[in-house]
C-alpha cells in the first residue's frame, strides 16, 4: 500500500469514530443521545427511588422520636412500660377477661396517672424551654441552677407517678393477664418488623417487575422495526 492510501484510511478511520455533529456543534437531525437517566435502567431508577423514600421515612420517624424525647416529662424515657396504655385495646377482649372491678379500679389509675402527668408536662416543657433560651443567651450556669433543679424536681415527680401507675396496675391484673399484655406488646413490635421488611421486598419485586416488562417491550419494539 502506497503511503497516500495510509493517510486516506487513517483520516476516514479518525471521522467515523467522531460524533455526527452539524456545524454548530450540535447533534445531526435522527442522532440519539443517551441522557444519564435514559442510560440507568428502570430496575435501578426505581430502586433508587425506593431507597430515598424509605430514608424519608426513617428520617421523620426519627424526627418524632427526638420531638417525644424533648416533650417527655419523665426522668427515665425508656425502658418502663405504660401499661394502662397497653391495656386500652384490651378492655374488653375475652382472651385478656377483665372483670368488672378490675376495668374499674384500672379507669382509676388511668385517670389519676393521666391527671398528674398532663398537670406537669407544660410546666416542664415551659421550664426547659427558658433554660435553653438563656443558656444560648450567654447566661451563667449558676444562675440557672435553681431553674434547672425545678426542672429535675417536675421530672422526678412525674416518674414516681408513672412507676406507682405500673404497680398499681400490676397489684389489680392476675399473672396470666400481665403475661397475656407483654406477650401481644412483643407481637405486635415483631409484626411491625416484618411489615416493614416486607414492604421493602415488595417495592423491589414491583421496581424489578417494571424493568423486566420495559425491557421486553423495547425488544417487541426493536424486532418490530427490523
Amino acid at each position: 500500500m502506497t503511503k497516500t492510501a495510509l493517510m486516506m484510511i487513517a483520516s476516514a478511520s479518525v471521522l467515523f469514530a467522531q460524533p455526527a455533529l452539524d456545524n454548530n456543534n450540535q447533534p445531526r437531525k435522527g442522532m440519539v443521545i443517551m441522557t444519564k437517566t435514559q442510560g440507568t435502567s428502570p430496575m435501578m431508577r426505581g430502586q433508587g427511588m425506593n431507597a430515598n423514600r424509605m430514608m424519608n421515612q426513617k428520617n421523620m420517624m426519627k424526627r418524632k422520636t427526638a420531638n417525644m424525647k424533648m416533650n417527655s416529662p419523665f426522668l427515665i424515657k425508656h425502658g418502663l412500660p405504660h401499661l394502662t396504655k397497653m391495656i386500652m385495646p384490651y378492655m374488653n377482649d375475652p382472651a385478656f377477661n377483665l372483670t368488672a372491678e378490675q376495668k374499674e379500679k384500672l379507669a382509676k389509675v388511668r385517670a389519676t396517672t393521666m391527671s398528674a402527668i398532663m398537670e406537669a408536662k407544660p410546666k416542664v416543657m415551659v421550664l426547659r424551654k427558658e433554660i435553653v433560651n438563656a443558656s444560648s443567651a450567654g447566661v451563667s450556669a449558676e444562675e440557672l441552677k435553681d431553674k434547672v433543679a425545678k426542672l429535675a424536681l417536675l421530672q422526678a415527680a412525674s416518674t414516681m407517678t408513672h412507676l406507682k401507675c405500673i404497680e398499681s396496675t400490676k397489684a389489680i391484673l392476675t399473672k396470666d393477664q400481665l403475661y397475656f399484655l407483654f406477650a401481644n406488646k412483643n407481637k405486635k413490635m415483631n409484626h411491625g418488623k416484618k411489615g416493614m421488611m416486607g414492604n421493602k421486598t415488595m417495592m423491589g419485586n414491583r421496581c424489578k417487575g417494571m424493568g423486566q416488562t420495559r425491557m421486553m417491550n423495547n425488544c417487541k419494539c426493536r424486532m418490530n422495526n427490523k
